[in-house]
């Protein structure tokens, strides 16, 4: 007898990993860019894409806030060529990191979204920080 976890048959080995190798190409999570942070790593832009007040709340130490509706053209322009997005928003009862991924990456943008958001890395033990945009 088949129970809910095995009525759909499971994918194959190659399958699941493509799948799961995909995932990582656009997608991050709160530990990684805690610790690529601690590092001082520069290779990517953090942003905040809540709105203003959201952020102003509480937000992740060094991220920027660029609410995803604010997305466009002009304002992607401020950042260098070569920048890698990683953004985040309230956590996984949230779409705006999946709305602001859409918008970068129909600019032509690369970006990863980081899987958690806020609510993610409050859950890991990691603090926010209060304050304006920067």
């Amino acid at each position: 007898m088949k129970n809910p976890v095995t009525t759909i048959a499971a994918a194959t080995p190659d399958e699941a990993l493509a799948h799961f190798e995909q995932r990582l190409r656009v997608e991050t999570d709160c530990a990684d860019v805690h610790e690529s942070m601690a590092m001082g790593a520069s290779d990517f832009v953090l942003l905040d894409v809540r709105g203003p007040n959201a952020f102003a709340r509480g937000h992740i130490p060094g991220a920027q806030n660029l609410p995803h509706a604010t997305i466009s053209p002009e304002r992607m322009a401020e950042f260098p060529t070569d920048s890698l997005f990683v953004v985040y928003c309230a956590g996984p009862h949230c779409n705006g990191a999946n709305r602001a991924a859409i918008r970068l990456a129909r600019l032509s943008l690369p970006v990863k979204e980081m899987i958690g958001g806020v609510t993610g890395w409050q859950d890991e033990g990691f603090d926010l920080e209060s304050g304006d945009s920067l």
